[in-house]
């Protein structure tokens, strides 16, 4: 049986006990157990095993960007910086830089048009899309 087969049997103090050996810490308190069990199989295959690559978790990370959708990135399809773009959406005009940080829309640096499409209409959209960047349908 491996170290890993071991998890299916524990309790949630035994869970917890051996997040605290694995992973360090509390687990967040409301996690469940099943995944609480996938984590610490995980790290600790990790553990063995290696883990990630460098360049995986590069690539990770910059997917990932804060969770509001804003973060540093390059901005997407090519456009330079200094580059605007601009969208009137229900009779407001959005205006958006492109710097080399990423797009810049009400003085919030986003990592992606789509994170700001989603900000103005409430609803998932391609950015390059709204922007009218990509051939096919016309935007509303």
């Amino acid at each position: 049986m491996s170290p890993v087969d071991t998890l299916e049997g524990l309790d949630r103090t035994q869970l917890v006990a051996r997040w605290q050996a694995i992973v360090g810490g509390a687990p967040p308190p409301h996690l469940s157990k099943p995944l609480m069990r996938h984590v610490l199989a995980f790290e600790m295959q990790a553990k063995t095993q290696g883990g990630l690559s460098r360049s995986l978790r590069k690539k990770i990370e910059q997917c990932a960007g804060d969770q509001d959708g804003t973060a540093r990135g390059k901005p997407a399809l090519g456009l330079k910086p200094g580059a605007r773009l601009v969208r009137e959406w229900n009779g407001v005009a959005h205006r958006v830089d492109v710097t080399a940080d990423g797009h810049v829309w009400n003085g919030v640096t986003y990592r992606s048009l789509s994170a700001i499409a989603r900000a103005i209409t409430g609803a998932r959209w391609s950015g390059p899309r709204f922007f009218g960047l990509t051939a096919g349908e016309k935007t509303r």
